[in-house]
């Protein structure tokens, strides 16, 4: 039998940005009652007082019986459902001023694409590590929230090893516009939605470089074959990959024009330096530190990972991104 959370339960959001507003506004939408938190004081007040989010979901209205705090315990009070939507180097941290708090038992939805820089763990063993909740599920997939916030129709699935905690949170999003597919493969469906964003940065420098479709086609099937292996070395199925949360998101954010990360590549392909394109970006470009996760998980699982380096090497060494394709195209002949 399938758990339900009950319309007009308490559904805290932990985080104000785009994502975690639209996830507020569909969550709403679906009859719950919704807090969100944020870290900034100033801007909770903005929006509860503004009913807008000018920073990360222009545009958009948000209804008035959403409320948002500073406060996190006064977010997670009572609520039935925890949904975590900041950004991953901060995941760690806000944890901690909520394991004090009275959630024992409160299912879980990690909404954030990451992988951990230092322990090089999936947001759900981050969130397992610090509260030792065993309710956790993970949602990912092709979900710009410029999009999805305007009710266009789009998919996503929710992950979890306990099959009645997906199905749960597949009734709990789903509506008209957005469809909710459920797997059981919580690692795949987590690296997926974690590594995209690095073969989203090589996508944008290939743009930035003025390079065309066929070299983004390029990135965009090797770069999948590497998240692929990865995947499987470190657990995965490899048909998560071909799924939403692998070729679904991957796709997206290769291609949008709303793409965080493909918009840090292109710049660095028009020759800005990554500290200056950083400290000018009111959002997370998460695929930067995603990037040296990858880069440290390949050597630890011992994965080749070519496009992955290279992009690591842009990053965190300087090196020329033209150089990098260079390196790339000349490696040695092999068979698909």
């Amino acid at each position: 039998m399938t758990m339900v959370i009950e319309k007009g339960a308490r559904v805290a959001v932990i985080g104000d940005g785009g994502w975690g507003t639209t996830l507020a506004i569909l969550l709403h939408n679906k009859g719950y009652k919704v807090s969100v938190w944020g870290p900034f004081a100033d801007y909770i007040q903005l929006l509860n007082r503004k009913r807008k989010s000018p920073k990360f979901l222009p545009g958009i209205r948000i209804p008035k019986e959403i409320f948002f705090s500073a406060d996190i315990g006064e977010v997670v009070d009572e609520s039935s459902l925890i949904v975590l939507v900041v950004p991953s180097h901060f995941l760690r941290g806000v944890l901690v001023r909520m394991k004090g708090l009275n959630i024992s038992g409160t299912p879980i939805l990690s909404a954030t694409k990451g992988i951990e820089n230092d322990t090089l763990m999936r947001m759900s063993e981050v969130v397992e590590d610090v509260l030792g909740s065993s309710k956790i599920a993970a949602l990912s997939g092709p979900t710009i929230s410029y999009e999805v916030a305007r009710g266009i129709p789009a998919t996503c699935v929710v992950s979890s090893e306990d099959a009645q905690l997906a199905r749960e949170m597949q009734n709990t999003l789903m509506s008209g516009y957005f469809r909710v597919y459920t797997s059981s493969d919580i690692i795949g469906v987590e690296l997926g939605g974690a590594l995209k964003n690095v073969v989203a940065i090589v996508c944008g420098i290939s743009d930035g470089l003025g390079f065309g479709a066929n070299t983004k086609a390029a990135i965009l099937t090797r770069g999948l074959v590497e998240i692929s292996r990865l995947g499987l070395a470190m657990g995965a199925r490899p048909e998560t990959f071909s799924g939403l949360s692998g070729l679904g998101d991957l796709v997206t954010t290769c291609i949008s024009a709303h793409g965080r990360n493909r918009w840090v590549g292109e710049q660095i392909g028009k020759g800005k330096k990554l500290k200056d394109i950083l400290a000018k970006m009111e959002m997370v470009a998460e695929g930067v530190k995603t990037t040296k996760s990858a880069f440290m998980l390949a050597e630890r699982h011992k994965v080749e990972m070519p496009i992955t380096a290279q992009v690591y090497a842009v990053l965190y060494e300087d090196k020329d991104p033209h150089l990098a394709v260079q390196e790339l195209m000349g490696r040695q002949k092999k068979a698909e």
